[in-house]
């Protein structure tokens, strides 16, 4: 990487330092999976740490609250329904007692946490989705709409759910020819993007269309993540295998905006982004390090800042929502490196002399609750997330939608039962259908996966609105008298 002489660039975020905590607050005996998927392994929030680890003859994801320290007993209780291993799983960003994990088995199961953490093992989830043919390795809760995830495998299919019924909304399944390496949504939650083991990088409104462009030259995984003006950054490799770090223009992917090289090593670097102070985290898996950066307007765009080194290397990470971080300690972010029998907290602390609230560093942040309704989001509705304010710290509510998320009979996988496969981005979805004992289809009237069409002018694909909010309510009315 190169880095420039002169004048040194004003900022607040030049001196941010990381600390790791003392041994007696990490978290000890903790058997981090081995499973071989460039995924975090681990997610946190204000209330829980949660960390996918070794199980035998299935899968399971140890939850603990946040302030847990010291080792944990072999008999700790677990999340333990999935019958393979678990491959991902995320927070709800509306309600911190909700998490959705994804696994082999092909399924993705929603869970409620009690207050306070589990007292016995956690078997039974309080929604399963399934839709995917092959295993489910990618997560993506919508930032701003209440109960909708996003959901994406190595069946190479995007799926979007309403987690409160259980209904597969969208599907996008013509929109990658190879396996999809990661997903993020923007600010609003309006359009997603993705890259692909094709190389390419796509912005995708999961309602209407897609954009595609090419990105880093290496085959080896990617990373994208959508930052809050809109502009996308990118990890990857170039053809000589260095790691990339580059920053695109939504209004023009033809050409970066800035890449740099970072170094020769091999493993994937995952960015985490604070869209409060605009910088971004990167941990590469099976490094040492942790570099962070600030992103700008001004040129070079993204700036170096400095990093984090220690001895051993991470198999993974959390990162703190903002929410979770103390005010009092000029805290901006917190990490949780995972070691291969240790969870340890390392703090990205800004110094300052004074007690007072530093407001210069702790804008408004996105709160628990969510500025749309699922159905207002799948009629085509986008707003901004609603904020709340740091100063004096914050205090994380107890579990408020525990009526919002209910158990619903398991859905008929897209491909089960007819051999054909399923409705994807482009064609008009039909009723499923399953075959009698006289090997004859009957139709059912279960909710069909909303599938977004696209008319093309032979040079540019422009989105088409099929959803309103009639259709919306008429196929609820239908799915629960069918009920």
């Amino acid at each position: 990487m190169s880095f420039r002489r002169g004048v040194v660039r004003q900022s607040k975020f030049r001196h941010v330092f990381a600390q790791a905590w003392k041994a007696e607050h990490c978290i000890d005996d903790v058997r981090v999976s081995r499973v071989t998927w460039d995924n975090p392994l681990c997610a946190v929030n204000p209330k829980f740490i949660a960390v996918i680890i070794e199980a035998g003859g299935g899968g399971a994801f140890l939850v603990v609250p946040i302030s847990k320290s010291g080792r944990i007993d072999q008999s700790c209780p677990t999340v333990c329904g999935h019958a393979a291993p678990v491959l991902d799983i995320q927070w709800c960003p509306h309600d911190d007692n909700v998490i959705a994990s994804a696994s082999e088995d092909c399924t993705v199961k929603v869970w409620q946490i009690p207050d306070g953490g589990l007292t016995s093992p956690m078997t039974d989830a309080t929604v399963t989705l399934e839709g995917h043919s092959k295993r489910v390795g990618i997560l993506a809760w919508h930032p701003t709409a209440f109960n909708i995830l996003l959901t994406a495998g190595c069946d190479n299919v995007i799926c979007v759910w309403n987690v409160g019924t259980g209904e597969l909304v969208y599907q996008l399944g013509d929109a990658h020819p190879d396996l999809i390496y990661s997903v993020s949504w923007n600010k609003d939650g309006s359009v997603i993007c993705t890259v692909c083991k094709d190389k390419a990088l796509r912005v995708i409104d999961p309602r209407r269309g897609t954009v595609r462009e090419k990105v880093h030259d290496g085959t080896r995984p990617m990373r994208a993540v959508f930052l809050s003006d809109g502009k996308i950054l990118t990890t990857g490799f170039s053809r000589m295998s260095e790691r990339q770090l580059a920053l695109w223009d939504t209004k023009d992917l033809s050409e970066p905006m800035v890449i740099q090289e970072m170094d020769t090593s091999n493993g994937v670097l995952l960015p985490f982004y604070d869209p409060d102070t605009n910088m971004v985290y990167l941990c590469g898996k099976g490094d040492c390090t942790i570099r962070y950066f600030e992103v700008t307007d001004e040129s070079p765009y993204v700036h170096f800042l400095s990093l984090y080194s220690s001895k051993e290397p991470q198999r993974g990470a959390g990162f703190l929502s903002k929410r979770g971080v103390d005010v009092n300690k000029c805290e901006i972010a917190r990490f949780y490196k995972l070691h291969e029998r240790k969870v340890e907290p390392i703090s990205m602390t800004v110094p300052r002399k004074s007690d007072l609230f530093q407001g210069d560093l702790y804008p408004d942040t996105a709160g628990l609750d969510p500025a749309l309704l699922a159905d207002e989001w799948i009629a085509g509705q986008d707003a901004p997330p609603l904020l709340v304010s740091l100063s004096g710290g914050y205090t994380a509510p107890p579990s408020k939608h525990r009526d919002t998320l209910r158990s619903k009979p398991k859905l008929v996988s897209q491909d089960s039962g007819t051999g054909a496969a399923p409705p994807s981005a482009g064609n008009v979805a039909s009723p499923t259908s399953t075959p009698t004992s006289a090997g004859k289809e009957t139709e059912e009237e279960t909710p069909q996966p909303r599938v977004a069409t696209r008319e093309t002018d032979g040079h540019s694909e422009r989105p088409k609105r099929e959803v309103c909010q009639e259709k919306v309510t008429r196929r609820f009315k239908t799915f629960v008298n069918f009920f």
